[in-house]
């Protein structure tokens, strides 16, 4: 014989009051704003918590210093940075191809760096917003202009594939206490199922960020999203590798190598390059590279030469930013000065 099954008993009054109470707590802390926003705090403690490590460590800093063979080093490592923009941007091609758009390779690269330096403007989002207009336009970088939900996905997808591959090379080191299988775990998101509704989450928010009219993006993500992005995430795995590359020789510049196994600099790398990345704070990661990079591998290096080594990648990344977008910038000046003589030509 069946029994039918209990009833539940109802939740008295003081349970239905603490309930109330959390779920008006909870409300409550939502509305708070931090004043000047998240970022600025993120930003100040990342800069203050490396100060503090400059302040402590400062003197001995000074008395690190580089041989001819170190500076050399640096110098490969800015040849390792530039060649790591030309690779990222051949990943957003990559990803454009992907969303079955076709880009136009050359000026894809010149736009990749030409806008690659105004990730350092307050917000974090004028690099994206400078890419997004020429994929909408028909003289751009595409065969065929993208329509605004593609051209923002494509622009949104390439810094969210790099991440998950920097995360990915995190696993390299073994087992770390579980974080080999965090760093895993996004991998999984990339599936269409899990993708596509993450890339709608961003597209929506992105679009108010850059004053875009969310009606405008359409509902046609889901058709262009075919199968697992596994081009553009190779791609960019070489273009982290490339970053880990210039982030080796400033530590082959300082001698280091032998502190620690290169699995294991390049899982904090990866996961430093990452945080930088994705956690909202200054442009460009500015200070929060160099702090998780301190916490990550603090415990096993000194201090002193791991905050000299992370200082002169910084000044070594930012270097390359520069010298890539001067490359755009002549490239552009040259076809611009060249085109007015074909024309001469022409008319004679």
């Amino acid at each position: 014989m069946k029994l039918p099954p209990l009833p539940l008993p109802s939740p008295g009054p003081r349970l239905r009051r603490l309930a109330s109470a959390l779920r008006q707590r909870a409300l409550a802390l939502r509305g708070i704003a931090l004043p000047g926003g998240l970022s600025l705090w993120i930003t100040l403690l990342s800069m203050g918590f490396v100060l503090a490590a400059l302040v402590g460590h400062g003197r001995r800093m000074l008395q690190l210093s580089l041989d001819p063979q170190g500076w050399w080093w640096l110098l490969l490592a800015v040849g390792f940075s530039l060649l790591s923009l030309v690779v990222n941007a051949l990943g957003l091609g990559a990803v454009l191809r992907w969303l079955q758009l076709r880009p136009l390779w050359p000026p894809l690269v010149i736009l990749y760096l030409d806008t690659n330096l105004r990730k350092f403007l307050p917000g974090g989002v004028w690099h994206l917003a400078g890419r997004l207009g020429p994929l909408r336009s028909a003289d751009g970088p595409l065969r065929q202009s993208a329509p605004l939900s593609l051209a923002l996905v494509a622009v949104l997808l390439d810094p969210l594939l790099a991440a998950v591959a920097a995360l990915a090379l995190v696993a390299l080191a073994g087992w770390q206490n579980g974080l080999d299988l965090l760093g895993l775990l996004p991998l999984a998101l990339l599936w269409p199922r899990w993708l596509a509704p993450l890339l709608e989450r961003l597209e929506r928010r992105q679009a108010r960020r850059l004053k875009l009219d969310p009606e405008a993006l359409g509902d046609g993500l889901r058709q262009a999203l075919s199968g697992y992005p596994w081009p553009p995430l190779l791609v960019q795995l070489v273009f982290v590798l490339l970053r880990f590359a210039g982030f080796a020789c400033c530590v082959l510049a300082f001698d280091l190598q032998t502190s620690l196994s290169w699995s294991g600099w390049l899982a904090g790398f990866a996961l430093a390059w990452a945080i930088g990345l994705v956690v909202p704070g200054a442009p460009g990661g500015l200070g929060v590279f160099e702090a998780a990079l301190l916490l990550r591998l603090g415990g096993a290096i000194p201090e002193a030469p791991l905050l000299a080594i992370a200082l002169s990648y910084r000044l070594v990344a930012t270097l390359a930013d520069a010298l890539g977008a001067g490359c755009a910038r002549l490239d552009g000046w040259l076809q611009r000065r060249a085109q007015p003589e074909g024309q001469s030509r022409l008319q004679l």
